[in-house]
């Protein structure tokens, strides 16, 4: 149990940190450098493609409703 919480760990720390130069560099490898796709590699962009997506939608879209109702109830 404890060696699947440190996966679990360092996978977020992982992704937390090498998700958007996997996000641009991958393309770029792919398209501007001839580098063969592999199932793996695109499986972790889609991934890391959908946690970018998470990050705006918590950071824009969330916070944008918490403010509009914060700022009303001190009006």
């Amino acid at each position: 149990m404890k060696f699947l919480k440190e996966l679990y760990g360092a996978g977020i720390l992982l992704f937390y940190y090498a998700k958007y130069p996997i996000l641009i560099g991958y393309p770029a490898l792919i398209y501007g450098m001839d580098y063969k796709s592999s199932l793996v590699m695109d499986i972790l962009w889609v991934y890391c493609l959908a946690l970018m997506i998470k990050d705006i939608i918590f950071k824009f879209v969330l916070k944008r409703k918490y403010c509009d109702n914060l700022s009303r109830s001190s009006k």
